[in-house]
């Protein structure tokens, strides 16, 4: 598998800890860089700390929907390194159910880890980047944000809300070396799916041309690559990774 060079530099993965974030960290340890996973889940960290067992491993436990939360870690960590990449990974897909069915304080949640929580991070981390003029910020997103998935109205509005702070974001930044993208893959195997109903799993895979959910190695490649220097131009777009799902 290929390897990016991501040597002497820092990444924080939200939803680290777990599914695509684990992943993602796997695959920058193997590039060189050190990585600092957050998640909220502590009994996962700790699991995923010890089975990895890698010095360039550290981990936070952080809930991203909480701003005061997110700034007081990032603070802490700014004090000995500097932030050069930030994945904004974490995300819930809720229950699902018809709009005019959706329960309110589900409907909050969702947006405020999908998106709010992406804003807490991009909104405490970038100064630090833009101190050092570099950064590479990636933001997880959905093809739900770019499609609308019936029944999940709520994620659908937090991934779509994630690609517009992205395009606002990465145009605020283009005049530094700092490059702000998001991805939107369909479905993969992950965790994520479990919290799914086996019908709405089904009638994703119906959509994908492809015929089959995303591998994680796809997935990581595309993300290893937008955090990397090579990345030196692209910014403010949304790299689709659906296996021909998407229309635009």
């Amino acid at each position: 598998m290929h390897k990016f060079d991501l040597k002497n530099r820092t990444a924080i993965i939200t939803g680290g800890a777990q599914g695509f974030g684990l992943d993602i960290a796997v695959r920058f340890l193997d590039s060189g860089a050190k990585v600092i996973i957050w998640d909220i889940d502590q009994d996962l960290l700790l699991k995923t700390h010890t089975e990895i067992n890698n010095p360039n491993l550290s981990y936070n436990r952080v809930d991203v929907s909480d701003f005061q939360n997110v700034e007081k870690t990032v603070n802490e960590i700014t004090k000995s390194t500097d932030i050069d990449i930030l994945i904004n990974n974490a995300g819930i897909t809720g229950s699902t159910s018809t709009l005019w069915d959706y329960n309110v304080d589900e409907w909050n949640k969702i947006i405020q880890i999908n998106l709010m929580g992406t804003f807490n991070c991009c909104k405490t981390i970038v100064p630090n980047m833009i101190k050092n003029n570099y950064g590479r910020i990636v933001n997880v997103a959905s093809v739900a944000g770019k499609d609308g998935n019936a029944n999940a109205s709520a994620y659908s509005s937090a991934k779509a809300g994630a690609i517009g702070l992205t395009k606002s974001l990465g145009k605020e930044l283009a005049d530094k070396n700092i490059a702000v993208n998001a991805v939107t893959p369909a479905g993969a195997k992950t965790r994520i799916l479990d919290q799914m109903s086996k019908e709405h799993v089904q009638r994703m895979l119906s959509k994908v041309p492809r015929g089959r959910f995303l591998e994680i190695y796809e997935f990581t490649s595309l993300i290893c690559w937008l955090s990397s220097e090579e990345n030196s131009f692209s910014t403010a777009a949304v790299f689709d990774i659906s296996g021909g799902r998407s229309t635009y």
